[in-house]
């Protein structure tokens, strides 16, 4: 792969050995790239699987990968100059955002549910842990139910005639 650009995870690596001294955001035709500075070089950050700059059609999608990804926060230069929102020509991935975010969205919902089920076979473990029985838990929502349906009258409102 040739080197005119920096992926994802080579940026991550340098911004941890505190390779990278600055970023940049600047504006293309069709969206918003970034340069990272290294020593007196700079290169572009670049898309997954090429060696062209990764593009991002929303400047606020781009500082949020900046923060969240590669953890830069501060930028040396934001240059609009260059911006313009129109569509590049070429195949275009709606799709493609959308997938990604349900994506995230599953590996997260599946971590938390892993720490849930986790939680749980800890306190199954424990031996302090007092057991209902199935009998017990019916009849207890049996009772619930019934109180619902037939309030007693102490706990049911009493109004007087033409009150609301």
């Amino acid at each position: 792969m040739s080197s005119h650009t920096i992926d994802t995870a080579m940026a991550k690596r340098m911004v941890e050995a505190s390779a990278i001294r600055g970023a940049s955001i600047i504006g293309q035709p069709g969206g918003w790239s970034v340069v990272l500075k290294l020593g007196m070089q700079e290169k572009p950050l670049g898309a997954q699987r090429s060696d062209k700059p990764r593009m991002w059609r929303s400047l606020d999608r781009c500082v949020d990968y900046l923060k969240k990804e590669l953890h830069i926060a501060r930028f040396e230069l934001l240059d609009a100059t260059n911006f313009s929102d129109v569509a590049l020509v070429g195949k275009s991935r709606e799709d493609a955002s959308e997938r990604l975010r349900n994506a995230h969205e599953a590996a997260a919902h599946d971590k938390w549910f892993r720490e849930q089920v986790e939680i749980g076979l800890a306190e199954a473990d424990d031996p302090a842990a007092e057991w209902v029985t199935n009998e017990e838990a019916n009849a207890s929502w049996a009772k619930k139910r019934a109180e619902l349906v037939n309030p007693s009258p102490r706990e049911s409102p009493r109004f007087s005639h033409g009150e609301v």
